[in-house]
């Protein structure tokens, strides 16, 4: 391949993937400034702590389990950008509903949706992403799309914190989320007309997985189960501050807006040391 076509090939994967980081920087606008304020508003509605966790629980088992079908489906049909659509609308649009939400039952399916919308869009969109990843980088790609998804979830929550502030209410803060929750669908628009064939960006078909994993995946798989295992989500501790009157509730959302800007910053340096150091770093990470 020409030096000339690489630098093309290069340019056009950076804009690819700061489109559809701009596409994700809504997406997390949106539903991250949701779940800085789904716990404490399932507890306004009449849900315990237990419903919460349950409810939260279930919505990220369907988020990441879900992912295995929705991407074995996008690799068989090669249809990356329907797959994409359906989840982002799914995603998106769950959380300005939340604003209607009478009762936490209805709550708690819409929250379980959202999780779900994302779960489908998810491996369509980090596979089109890859396809770039072999001119400028795969930590650097992956590094640039997290660092844009994360500023939105620094964003979003600090908006619901304002919300609630200027004493609006929970519903009020999901109703503003329709905004950039239309802005993301509108960006995924535009990605699609001027990208529609990512997989050109990559200079040659990625390798066949028909042999299946290796033995060392299977293991990495397994430590970062173990790990989420531990995991509080943010809506069940949003509850516990607001239950326990430990912190305000509207200083609430900006707890969760501070946690996401620290993964705004790691994102883009742990991706970079990613290209030039290796796997170490992922240890590194994971101890942390």
């Amino acid at each position: 391949m020409s030096r000339n076509r690489q630098t093309k090939l290069a340019k056009l994967a950076f804009r690819f993937v700061l489109t559809i980081g701009i596409v994700n920087l809504f997406a997390d606008f949106t539903y991250e400034g949701a779940r800085s304020i789904t716990g404490p508003f399932l507890g306004s509605l009449g849900a315990s702590a237990t419903v919460i966790g349950i409810v939260v629980g279930f919505g990220e088992l369907l988020g990441y389990s879900l992912r295995s079908i929705s991407g074995f489906f996008a690799d068989k049909t090669h249809k990356y950008w329907v797959v994409a659509f359906v989840g982002y609308f799914i995603n998106m649009l769950a959380v300005p509903a939340l604003a209607l939400a009478g009762n936490w039952p209805m709550a708690a399916a819409l929250i379980i949706a959202e999780r779900t919308g994302r779960a489908i869009r998810k491996p369509s969109v980090e596979a089109m992403i890859s396809y770039a990843g072999k001119e400028i980088g795969h930590g650097w790609v992956f590094g640039l799309n997290e660092a844009l998804d994360q500023a939105g979830a620094t964003v979003g929550p600090l908006i619901v914190a304002l919300v609630l502030y200027l004493k609006e209410g929970y519903r009020y803060g999901f109703a503003v989320l329709l905004l950039s929750a239309l802005l993301c669908l509108g960006t995924l628009v535009i990605a699609r007309i001027l990208f529609s064939r990512p997989h050109e960006m990559e200079q040659k078909p990625p390798n066949s997985l028909t042999k299946g994993f290796p033995w060392t995946y299977w293991l990495y798989l397994a430590g970062g189960a173990f790990i989420a295992a531990g995991f509080a989500d943010f809506s069940l501790i949003a509850f516990h501050f607001q239950k326990a009157a430990t912190v305000s509730q509207n200083v609430i959302p900006v707890f969760y807006s501070v946690a996401m800007g620290m993964g705004a910053l790691s994102a883009l340096l742990f991706g970079r040391l990613l290209d030039r150091i290796g796997f170490p770093i992922l240890i590194l990470a994971f101890f942390l």
